[in-house]
């Protein structure tokens, strides 16, 4: 174990630090540009409809997927760890929602969010007091939800697959061990009239960094919904700084 006591940058002139610096920024530049192409791509990705009824436990009561657009036309799930049998919620699906932002930009660009987990609902709600989180929260306890967008693996139930591989792939990766139980990740969804469809998931260490009103926007069909974007005809846009 290495405690970094001691460790810290190079010291350099000034001179120096500006040239390294300057160096470093054109490659940051790149990534934001590859960023923006890559966002413009996943703009251009197709859907599925979602004929299966998924019903969910909130506080409200009983709510189908449509039900958790609050009326809106885009829908952000976060798949949040947290098994049946568990006291807790997950330790890095806390920190992940510890670190979101202020998410009212959602609202305004026609997208909910909102947190699934297999728990029952008496633990999210009793999870969620205690660590004093606000954002809506519901139980996909005893549906296929979490099957179907493979955030809980097991073979009893359906094929395993995670971050788009299958049980093979994950054994090869995992030195012949196969995952089990659950995974986190985040599935996007959009609802056209009565109909709901996927558009979008994302999962492992592909969700790191999402922890922003822009950048959860930039992984729905819509993106951010500013003038700058490259987007398809017709999508919702509007001045960036209007």
């Amino acid at each position: 174990m290495n405690d970094g006591e001691g460790a810290r940058p190079e010291i350099v002139s000034r001179d120096e630090w500006l040239a390294a610096r300057t160096e470093l920024l054109a490659r940051e530049k790149e990534v934001t540009r590859h960023r923006d192409r890559v966002n413009a791509e996943r703009r251009r990705l197709p859907m599925v409809r979602l004929d299966k009824r998924y019903v969910f436990d909130g506080p409200e009561g009983k709510r189908s997927l449509a039900d958790l657009f609050d009326g809106r036309r885009q829908l952000i799930v976060y798949h949040f760890m947290f098994d049946p049998e568990w006291d807790e919620g997950c330790s890095g699906c806390t920190g992940y929602v510890d670190a979101l932002g202020d998410l009212s930009m959602l609202d305004v660009r026609d997208t909910s969010f909102v947190l699934v987990s297999r728990a029952p609902l008496a633990k999210l709600e009793g999870y969620r007091a205690r660590r004093g989180w606000s954002l809506p929260w519901v139980s996909s306890y005893g549906s296929d939800f979490n099957y179907d967008f493979h955030v809980t693996l097991d073979e009893a139930v359906a094929p395993v697959e995670y971050n788009y591989r299958d049980r093979a792939e994950l054994a090869a990766r995992n030195g012949g061990e196969v995952p089990e139980g659950e995974g986190h990740g985040l599935s996007v969804f959009f609802r056209d009239g009565g109909d709901v469809f996927h558009t979008y998931s994302v999962y492992a260490r592909g969700v790191e960094g999402i922890t922003d009103a822009y950048s959860l926007l930039d992984t729905t069909p819509y993106g951010r919904q500013e003038d700058w974007e490259d987007s398809p005809p017709g999508w919702p846009q509007k001045p960036t700084y209007g």
